[in-house]
């Protein structure tokens, strides 16, 4: 319940000193009777009239703040809100060769990849996300979809022997360009995440990156990986072994189709960097929401003033039949 005119409210406080007013009129207007014992009195109970004596005053008190609450327009207010939500068509391009397997990321490049990719796709509800694994080649492990559940658990099963190894970098962003180009949203987005050269495939980077440039898609790109030696596990026939590898890569071939398509370049050396890089794409991309707000308001004085004139009726009736004083 809402007032349109709440400042008329403030008339309520005049009902202050007309109460003390009447307080004090009653008061004088006592009369006495010196008697020589009140003791008779006592036998005979007070009429209903004498108990009834205020209710006028008081149906009049309660008549005012009924006039004062309905010049003040009490209302009901309702009102609603419609969102139309255009979400975002992503694919996540991820390199699933085997340095990923790599311990510089806890436990490993991939599963680290795997689990903030998660949390990033549990971040984006509105929006259709599929995948893209690569490696010596690349397929798409899930369509454009909003089944994000669904998403999940086919991206918690990625694993290391699921493609040829090598890392084929343009024919992953080439195979994403074109599935995220299926999407019904205006606004697409390709995410690659690498940590090596392309040594396999008939497309060359930048020429995927080219494709994406000439199709209006934007390619984030995430180089994984610590820089120089990096601790690696080795199967043995005499049981497991560990040894520091020389992991460097060219980071330029990523750089330039980030630029080249309006995306950006990071560098993930840890896990708590590629989670850094995830909400900076996030916040990069975001949906687009357009917001309808309707109200209506419902008048509620007309009560208030039915109740204050049915209670100055009462008063006045009450006053000039059965409570009516003789002078």
């Amino acid at each position: 319940m809402t007032f349109h005119n709440p400042e008329y409210l403030l008339f309520l406080l005049l009902l202050i000193p007309i109460i003390f007013w009447y307080v004090w009129e009653m008061h004088k207007s006592d009369a006495s009777l010196q008697i020589s014992s009140h003791q008779e009195l006592k036998k005979h109970p007070k009429t209903l009239k004498v108990h009834l004596r205020h209710l006028p005053f008081v149906l009049r008190v309660f008549a005012i703040s009924l006039i004062v609450i309905a010049i003040a327009r009490p209302q009901k207010a309702d009102s609603w809100r419609t969102e139309n939500t255009e979400g975002i068509d992503i694919m996540i391009a991820l390199d699933v060769s085997t340095s990923m397997g790599l311990l510089d990321f806890t436990p490993n490049r991939l599963e680290a990849a795997k689990r903030l990719t998660i949390d990033f796709i549990r971040s984006r509800p509105n929006d259709n996300i599929g995948l893209v694994i690569f490696a010596g080649e690349s397929f798409t492990q899930v369509p454009l979809t909003t089944d994000h559940a669904v998403l999940i658990n086919m991206l918690d099963a990625v694993a290391f022997d699921m493609i040829e190894d090598g890392t084929a970098i343009g024919l992953g962003l080439a195979n994403a360009v074109g599935r995220v180009l299926e999407g019904p949203a205006t606004s697409k987005v390709v995410i690659l995440l690498t940590d090596g050269d392309n040594n396999r495939g008939d497309i060359m980077p930048i020429t995927a990156g080219e494709i994406a440039q000439t199709m209006g898609v934007r390619v984030y790109t995430i180089g994984v990986g610590s820089h120089g030696l990096v601790r690696a596990r080795f199967h043995t026939p005499l049981g497991v072994r560990y040894q520091y590898v020389d992991d460097t890569f060219d980071e330029a071939p990523l750089k330039e189709i980030a630029a080249m398509t309006g995306g950006l370049y990071f560098r993930a050396t840890d896990g708590e960097t590629l989670r850094r890089i995830y909400e900076q794409i996030s916040e990069l991309e975001t949906s687009k929401i357009s917001v309808s707000e309707f109200s209506k308001r419902e008048e509620f004085y007309h009560i208030f003033a039915l109740l204050a004139f049915l209670l100055l009726a009462i008063e006045i009736v009450l006053r000039n039949t059965f409570l009516k004083s003789n002078p």
